[in-house]
């Protein structure tokens, strides 16, 4: 069974995913909220959370860019 590929498109929507689930974990992690027994790095965490953030953004200014001048 071959599994279909991912478009440029995909990518961005599972980067967004990916995104915003690190940036809710990083933010509920936080020793605001009680949680400080992870055995998570929370500043690792964080700054992978706004990595894949921007990997976001900058696929979707590529996709705005593909857009504009299409037209």
């Amino acid at each position: 069974m071959q599994l279909p590929l991912l478009t440029f498109s995909d990518l961005s929507l599972l980067l967004a995913v990916n995104a915003i689930i690190l940036l809710i974990t990083s933010e509920l992690a936080s020793p605001k909220y009680g949680l400080t027994n992870l055995a998570i790095n929370e500043k690792k965490l964080r700054n992978a959370a706004l990595t894949v953030s921007l990997l976001f953004l900058l696929t979707l200014a590529i996709i705005i860019f593909n857009i504009i001048t299409s037209a």
